[in-house]
């Protein structure tokens, strides 16, 4: 079984508005209520793309019960921890469009109260899970949890002999690469925070993912966004793939929908140029649409590629 892991999900509002003016009185165009979170996105993509997958993370109070109706009601299977304080946050999500340039502003809620009791019960998920699963572990945490959970998680993956895939960056993603995660997905920014250097080519892109393989990652995936990606694998192969054409509409989910479709195209043929190809596909797929990449956007951007 595939399983992602998320600390922090939500639900996300999300929102065009035509020339959005900070202080103003702004007038929707459109509106979608979505479950969010890097790892349900993750989850809910690999769904579109026919991969069966159980989505693992807190809930809680009356938008924790919307959040797993509304993943549910998508074909992924849950196995939430249900916290007792607080709610599952709301986050808005505001789309617009200003002088032909894309602009997107955030409001994140602050979630519920994590306790060690609700983390001993995740673990006790974990520890159930063999050698044949693979965990994607992905996004920021809750402040009220401790840095160190990611690294207690990869830790006790690696025991196992679990196949493990983080997406973070800075000092969750640092405290991992140890225990060589199968794949860690930075993009050129987060590059930039992780390693603390300016990224200014692409032979510089090469060279801080090689460092980063060097720590102890296997395969790391570097989306390029309009540039497409690159994928430095473990047999030390380096393979490029440019981005389809198509018109941005929401770069939220991209990212994670990019690690998806990387796991499809992996889980379904072991081959990473393809594995590559599918990423870049759903990845963009996502951006030129207001929902999560379907299995038919996909293969028509595969076919550009």
């Amino acid at each position: 079984m595939i399983y992602t892991i998320t600390f922090n999900p939500a639900l996300d509002y999300i929102t065009q508005v035509e020339n959005f003016k900070i202080g103003e009185i702004n007038r929707t165009k459109t509106e979608t209520i979505l479950p969010g979170g890097k790892g349900l996105n993750v989850s809910i993509v690999l769904k579109n793309l026919e991969i069966e997958n159980t989505a693992l993370g807190f809930v809680a109070g009356f938008t924790g019960e919307e959040l797993i109706r509304k993943m549910e009601s998508q074909g992924v299977k849950t196995d939430f921890v249900k916290v007792e304080k607080g709610i599952t946050r709301i986050n808005v999500k505001i789309s617009s469009i200003n002088e032909n340039k894309v602009e997107e502003t955030a409001l994140n809620g602050m979630g519920p109260q994590i306790t060690k009791g609700d983390i001993e019960v995740l673990f006790q998920k974990i520890q159930k899970m063999s050698a044949n699963d693979i965990v994607i572990l992905s996004g920021s945490i809750p402040k009220n949890i401790d840095n160190d959970i990611y690294e207690k998680i990869c830790k006790e993956l690696n025991e196992k002999g679990i196949t493990f895939i983080v997406d973070s960056t800075q000092e969750l993603l640092m405290n991992v690469l140890k225990y060589h995660p199968f794949l860690i997905k930075p993009n050129k920014e987060e590059l930039e925070e992780t390693l603390n250097r300016k990224i200014l080519t692409k032979e510089d892109i090469v060279n801080a993912a090689k460092t980063l393989q060097k720590m102890g990652a296997q395969n790391v995936l570097v989306s390029l966004g309009n540039d497409g990606a690159l994928l430095l694998t473990k047999e030390d192969d380096t393979y490029y793939s440019k981005a389809p054409r198509g018109q941005v509409v929401n770069t939220v989910g991209s990212g994670d929908s990019m690690v998806a479709g990387f796991l499809a195209g992996y889980y379904q043929t072991k081959d990473y140029e393809y594995a590559l190809k599918t990423g870049v596909a759903a990845g963009s797929a996502s951006a030129f649409s207001i929902r999560l990449a379907t299995k038919k956007d996909v293969d028509l951007l595969l076919k550009q590629l």
